[in-house]
């Protein structure tokens, strides 16, 4: 089981610096490319794990419209406050926050769509996580992946070293995994997306960002 702990304090402590990442002009164009690839439709539920600060809710909220409904849960109430500060701003009423575990969703209902940015290389288990995520959406509906890993691109592996001290600076796991929190971080992306086409009925995988993206999208029926 992944220790949340260190995970909690660590986005308490950060949450305002990672909402100005977050919201960084290149950061907003590679998280509405994987909204796009969810495929949203109007008066559809779609629920974000992870949610951070909210920055993809704007973007989820513009694909449901106001007859849709957003769930955004996330395990850090510093940055829920900051995600709830946006809703209200917004006055986005069929916008909802949970404060939960992603690992085991307090999730009821009937869900469309589930989607995740930069979140799957926090857990111990990811193949794990996206199962219980698939289940949330009852045999039908979609889901999309975002994650950041170490590029294999030949162009891109004098990159990988800036990448690397990236990592360590900014994931709570560099902390605790053993082996290079880079490593470590590029092996649970790719279960966790792996994971999606292994269970899915279609799916597409792309790469983009000199080979540092990935974008995993999956349709269930």
């Amino acid at each position: 089981m992944t220790d949340v702990g260190p995970i909690q304090r660590f986005y308490d402590r950060w949450a305002g610096p990672y909402d100005l990442i977050g919201n960084a002009p290149p950061v907003r164009g590679w998280r509405r490319r994987a909204v796009d690839a969810l495929d949203l439709a109007g008066g559809e539920t779609v629920v974000e794990m992870g949610c951070g600060t909210g920055a993809n809710l704007p973007l989820l909220r513009e694909r449901v419209g106001p007859s849709g409904q957003v769930i955004g849960l996330d395990l850090t109430s510093g940055m829920l406050d900051y995600a709830r500060e946006r809703i209200e701003r917004g006055g986005w009423e069929n916008v909802h926050l949970v404060h939960g575990d992603a690992t085991a969703p307090p999730i009821d209902g009937d869900v469309d769509a589930v989607f995740a940015s930069f979140v799957v290389g926090m857990f111990d288990d990811p193949d794990a996580v996206v199962e219980e995520w698939l289940r949330l959406l009852g045999g039908a509906g979609r889901i999309a992946l975002l994650d950041a890993g170490p590029s294999d691109r030949p162009a891109a592996i004098p990159l990988n070293a800036v990448f690397r001290a990236f990592t360590r600076l900014t994931a709570p796991a560099s902390r605790t995994t053993p082996a290079s929190p880079a490593i470590e971080l590029g092996r649970r992306v790719r279960t966790a997306h792996s994971e999606v086409e292994r269970l899915a009925k279609e799916s597409n995988r792309v790469a983009f960002g000199f080979g540092f993206l990935r974008l995993t999208a999956g349709r269930l029926a």
